[in-house]
């Protein structure tokens, strides 16, 4: 790739993430004149980092599914995924020389388990077809005649080009260079930008017990948010105890639905079952089966083989129940609160870091002023969105991922059509 040295163009995309590179690489392969810009020194900075750096592309959900996790704007999704599944998704990277695989049967990653391997195979094929890339530029505005796309600006430097695709992503990931670029630029632009929250993060507890528990990790978790406005959500998965609160796959799961409900109302109480989703029967009925092979063994002995010995330790502190004595022992009051405790354990979440610790934004580019048929802005004819920048996010998974590369490749195809 080198530097440009013509300002005319075809296409122009602004941002080089996965959403940019796939809108660029799609464009450039059906024979146009394509121009990358990135304001970083290097391209696919975020993508480096997914999934600590084992890049999950994918998943293999079908496209109703897949869609279905995004909630009620998910159907926005139809024609990207229709144009470029992950079936497809994992088709490109073949013919790039990327193999993948899906160890569980679900969540598809290179076979490398590297995401420099896709990074230089996207690089690779980009050079290949002629893809003009400028670096360490930052695209101050977009140029039109208020109907028509006519280009962009730099600081210093107008390029010209009838199409330009905004794919900057959003304020997730600040220290990659997040800024939110594409928002200034698409509201200067006349397009609405939604309420911007942090999504995909850590989150902060009420309840200082959770320090006691850092060295554990719980599987298989369910969490539940105890709040009228998001009564229905459900999130599984990992969950790991922090010195002021909770994080792991369940949790990122989980924080973008909080963060919009804990500005509006400071704290917001979630349920976890920590015990693989066993409710206050089967919870009984085990306990009493341990206390069947070992009658003389404390409480504590039968919680462990439900539970880490530090978070068994925290929930009797919680029930009032001495760790150390018989569970018949207890009173009944003590062994109700207890099986309660274990079938659904409290916690209130009340604040996070913010954008610096999200992975990504909740909210962007009203999507009622794009086509989801072709990702071009109902607003200004040539101008196109894909990724992050827009008003959709899904859960972790893979799913943030393959919606950058359909919308990329939708966008990218559209201009050509």
């Amino acid at each position: 790739m080198r530097n440009s040295s013509e300002s005319s163009y075809d296409l122009i995309v602004v941002g080089a993430g996965a959403a940019g590179i796939m809108a660029a690489i799609t464009a450039a392969r059906h024979g146009k004149k394509v121009l990358l810009m990135e304001k970083l020194s290097k391209i696919a900075a975020k993508l480096k980092a997914t999934g600590g750096g084992r890049c999950n592309l994918t998943n293999t959900l079908p496209n109703d599914e897949f869609m279905s996790r995004f909630g009620r704007e998910g159907r926005f999704m139809t024609t990207a995924l229709r144009s470029f599944d992950h079936k497809r998704l994992i088709e490109f990277f073949a013919e790039i020389g990327v193999e993948s695989h899906a160890p569980d049967g679900y969540r598809v990653f290179p076979t490398s388990h590297s995401s420099s391997t896709i990074i230089a195979a996207l690089e690779e094929e980009m050079s290949r077809i002629g893809i003009e890339l400028i670096i360490s530029t930052r695209v101050e505005q977009l140029e039109h005649d208020t109907r028509c796309i006519t280009g962009v600006s730099t600081a210093d430097t107008t390029y010209f080009a009838p199409n330009v695709i905004i794919a900057t992503g959003g304020l997730g990931y600040p220290q990659l260079g997040a800024e939110g670029d594409g928002f200034s630029i698409a509201s200067a632009a006349g397009h609405t930008i939604t309420d911007l929250y942090p999504a995909m993060m850590p989150l902060q507890t009420k309840e200082n017990w959770v320090a006691q528990c850092r060295a554990d990790t719980i599987a298989k978790v369910e969490l539940r948010i105890d709040h009228p406005k998001a009564k229905k959500f459900r999130a599984k998965g990992d969950l790991i105890f922090t010195q002021n609160g909770i994080r792991g796959p369940v949790v990122l799961d989980a924080a973008r639905e909080i963060t919009p409900l804990i500005e509006q109302y400071s704290e917001i109480p979630i349920l976890v079952n920590l015990t693989k989703g066993l409710n206050e029967d089967r919870i009984l009925s085990h306990i009493k089966n341990e206390i069947h092979k070992n009658p003389e063994q404390p409480v504590i002995t039968h919680l462990l083989t439900l539970l880490p010995e530090s978070v068994s330790r925290q929930l009797c502190i919680l029930a009032d129940a001495d760790p150390e004595t018989g569970f018949n022992k207890l009173s009944g009051i003590q062994r109700d609160r207890l099986i309660k405790l274990l079938a659904w354990t409290p916690l209130t979440v009340t604040g996070h870091e913010g954008f610096k610790m999200a992975m990504i934004t909740r909210g962007g580019v009203s999507l009622k002023e794009i086509s989801p048929e072709t990702m071009e802005s109902k607003i200004l004819k040539g101008l196109y969105f894909c990724g992050e920048v827009m008003n959709l996010d899904g859960p972790c998974g893979g799913y943030n991922l393959q919606w950058s590369f359909a919308s990329g490749y939708l966008a990218g195809k559209s201009i050509t059509l």
